[in-house]
Order: C-alpha cells, then sequence, then structure tokens
C-alpha cells in the first residue's frame, strides 16, 4: 500500500449477521452506529469480533472513562442493539440518537417484548429526555451524558415524553446534524437524515430504520456513507423518489454504501404469487449515484452463501451477485479470510475515498495462526514487516495511557508505522 490510512474514515466490524459500524472523525470524536456484540466473540476460535472490548480499548478517555461521543440505534432489533448494555456500563456516551418506534411499541400491550439490550437503550433514552427536560427547566442545558436526540416523527408524538423537548433535540428526514455532543464538526462531519418517515411509523420494525447519509472530509477529499438500516425495497424507493423530487439527489450519493438488512434480496426483489420478481429500479438508484467506479458495497453479515435456500434469512446470494454488478462486494465475515476476518476500514485524505486492500502476505500469515488473537496480531506484524523499508519514520510503541494519544498511538501500532497496513485491522488494541 502506498497511502496513509487517514485518522478520518470508517470501521465495518466483523460481527456475523448485525451491524456494527464505527465513524472516526479525529481524535476525540467517534460515534457508533448499531451493535452486534455476540456472547460467543468471547471465546477462543471464533471469528466474531468483541466489539465492545475493541471500543474500550480504542477510544479516548475523559476523566478516566473511555468516551464514546454518540451512539446511534438505527432500531432496535436484537443484530442492532446487543451488547448496549455492557457498552453503557463501561463507556461514557456523550449523546444518543434514537428513533420514536420503541415509544410506540412499549405503549402498545400487544407488540412483542424487545430484547433485553433494546430494554436497557429504551431505558436510557427515556432516563436522558428526563434529564433534559429537568436541566432545561433549570435555566440550563443538557450536560454530555445525559444528550439525546430524538429523530422521526411518529402520529402518537404527542403522547410521548420527548415530544415536549425543544425542536433542537428532534430531528427527521431531511434535516442534517454537524454537532455532536456539542462538538461542532461541521468542517469534517455531516449527518443527512432520510428516515424514519411518519407514513411508516407503524410499520414493520426494519421499515421505521434510521436510514442516513454520513459525509467526511479533511478539506479537500470526502467520503459519503450511505446508512439504510434494515429497510427494503418500497421504503428505499420512497428515500430515492422523495430526494430526487425535492432537488437534493446529491444527499443519495456514496463511496460506500452498507448493504440494507445485510444483504437481503428484499432490497432489490418483491414477492409476486411465492415468487421473487427483480426490481431493477432500485439497483439503478444506486448505481447512479456511486460516485466513482470504486465504490464500495459492504455486507455485515456471515459470508455469503453457495447458494440460497427457502426461508433462510440474509445474507441471499442472489442480492450479492445483483450488488457485484454494481461495485466492488466485500462481506464483513469474509474480508480478508473466513477464519479470522479483518475489520473492513474506510479512510478519507485528499483522495478520496477508499478501502483498506487485504495482502496476500499478511493472509498467508493469517491462515498458519490458529488462535483469533494471534491471527491478528500476525497481520499486524506481517504488515509492519512488509512496509518497514519504505517508512520514513519507526513505528510508534506503547500506546499513551490516556487521552487522544492513547488513539493515536494505538492506531500507529496497530498499522505498524506511518503508512498503511496490507491488512485491514481496523483502529485500537
Amino acid at each position: 500500500m502506498t497511502f496513509d490510512l487517514p485518522s478520518r474514515g470508517a470501521v465495518f466490524w466483523p460481527v456475523g449477521t448485525g451491524d456494527s459500524t464505527t465513524i472516526v472523525l479525529n481524535d476525540t470524536i467517534v460515534i457508533q452506529v448499531d451493535l452486534h456484540d455476540l456472547v460467543k466473540a468471547q471465546e477462543d476460535g471464533t471469528p466474531h469480533t468483541p466489539v465492545v472490548d475493541e471500543l474500550v480499548a480504542a477510544l479516548p478517555e475523559i476523566d478516566g472513562e473511555p468516551y464514546l461521543a454518540v451512539f446511534a440505534l438505527t432500531h432496535a432489533d436484537k443484530d442492532h442493539c446487543q451488547g448496549f448494555a455492557d457498552l453503557l456500563g463501561r463507556v461514557r456516551i456523550g449523546e444518543l440518537w434514537a428513533t420514536p418506534r420503541m415509544w410506540r411499541e412499549l405503549a402498545d400491550p400487544d407488540a412483542p417484548n424487545p430484547c433485553p439490550d433494546a430494554i436497557a437503550f429504551q431505558k436510557e433514552a427515556e432516563r436522558r429526555v428526563a434529564a433534559t427536560k429537568d436541566a432545561l427547566a433549570k435555566g440550563q442545558e443538557p450536560g454530555s451524558g445525559d444528550r439525546i436526540l430524538v429523530i422521526g416523527y411518529d402520529s402518537d408524538h404527542d403522547e410521548h415524553a420527548y415530544s415536549e423537548l425543544p425542536d433542537k433535540y428532534l430531528s427527521g428526514p431531511g434535516k442534517a446534524v454537524t454537532v455532536l455532543d456539542d462538538h461542532d464538526c461541521a468542517e469534517w462531519f455531516e449527518a443527512f437524515f432520510h428516515a424514519p418517515f411518519v407514513d411508516d411509523c407503524a410499520a414493520e420494525r426494519n421499515e421505521t430504520s434510521l436510514a442516513m447519509q454520513i459525509t467526511l472530509s479533511d478539506g479537500l477529499g470526502t467520503a459519503k456513507i450511505l446508512l439504510l438500516g434494515d429497510l427494503a425495497h418500497d421504503t428505499i424507493m420512497k428515500i430515492i423518489t422523495y430526494s430526487e423530487g425535492h432537488e437534493r439527489s446529491e444527499r443519495l450519493e456514496w463511496d460506500l454504501l452498507l448493504a440494507p438488512h445485510h444483504c437481503s434480496k428484499k432490497v432489490m426483489y418483491v414477492s409476486d404469487d411465492g415468487k421473487d420478481v427483480p426490481q431493477q429500479d432500485v439497483l439503478d438508484a444506486f448505481t447512479r449515484y456511486a460516485r466513482s467506479d470504486d465504490a464500495v458495497i459492504v455486507s455485515s453479515s456471515e459470508p455469503i452463501p453457495a447458494k440460497d435456500e427457502p426461508g433462510k434469512n440474509p445474507p441471499h446470494l442472489m442480492a450479492a451477485n445483483r450488488y457485484r454488478e454494481i461495485a466492488q462486494f466485500i462481506c464483513t465475515m469474509s474480508w480478508g479470510s473466513e477464519t479470522a476476518p479483518s475489520p473492513v476500514v474506510l479512510g478519507v485524505d485528499m483522495a478520496g475515498a477508499h478501502v483498506l486492500e487485504v495482502s496476500a502476505e499478511a493472509l498467508t500469515a493469517i491462515d498458519r495462526a490458529t488462535s483469533p488473537i494471534v491471527r491478528r496480531m500476525v497481520a499486524v506484524t506481517s504488515a509492519a514487516a512488509s512496509l518497514a523499508g519504505t517508512l520514513a519514520t519507526p513505528a510508534i510503541s506503547a500506546p499513551a495511557s490516556t487521552g487522544p494519544e492513547r488513539v493515536r498511538a494505538a492506531v500507529a501500532a496497530d498499522r505498524g508505522g506511518a503508512c498503511a497496513p496490507g491488512s485491514p485491522v481496523g483502529f485500537g488494541r
């Protein structure tokens, strides 16, 4: 590799079929979108990443605590929030991004019971709504750790406590955010919200997913990431039609598209009398708004099956094949190696957006190792060794113990120096 891995970018963790996306703005501001931290990720021999442990090790510290500027939950399915209670107990989360859906579900006695981590998220959201109202009543603003942003509008809006919050703490489709936990990040970051729509507030939970376009910039180059949660064809086309009709097609552009619903065929096929009917309109739109020939589609899922079977959950081979017609396609659980997948890392610098590639040398070394921890360490060591002759400065050794220096040093240590590694090892330990 000839380019430096920027400190600004995104990490898509190998967590099985579930979403865990970490967006890095700088040494201080990190955003987590969804979380899927499996218990088995702690076991020897598993290829799944224990994301909470990785975040605790990599995040900057404030007052001795790991600090996460924002946690955003697209929707409260287990494969998007598993591990949240653990994360909340170990990390200071400055600001929470929630949608109205859980308020609606908990008020409906006939709704299915959410998973424990979804309940933990909702209790924290409700605590923050109360803390915000209390601070405002005293003529103050809520502090870091109490902040919340509720994104979307529900027809039952007036029945829930969040409806009493000022507009500053509410957002929705067509609006953008550049301030994260009271940090003005407009120079490097913007989140533009596409969904959820009020018309879908009582639809299936997947169709109430938070959908957004993330823009990262280093002043010269930009990266645009399209995150559509678990939306299916009709809602995605509603986003596309609405954006085009309101002359903001640029909000649909992407360098990296996270395949909705973990590479589900429901994105580009609809069922008609039991048959899957392809829908070319959404594929044409994805193609139209890819920003370059180097655009990448990432499936956050188990490896793509060799054959689709009736009734099987995503990922679906038929969806992956359609995505491969559009752009480079990457599956998180087979990026580099199915036995020891590496995080998919998107960087942004003056050259624009780019995904770190995997070197053959690193893969050979990884395959020789047996322990997951050893495999990851071998990948780092192999990448560092292959780049040693080109480094202008020696590799940074031990990470600093606290603060932004800890993040910088940890990233540099994993890279093996000032250049990017041959294998995408992410950030942190």
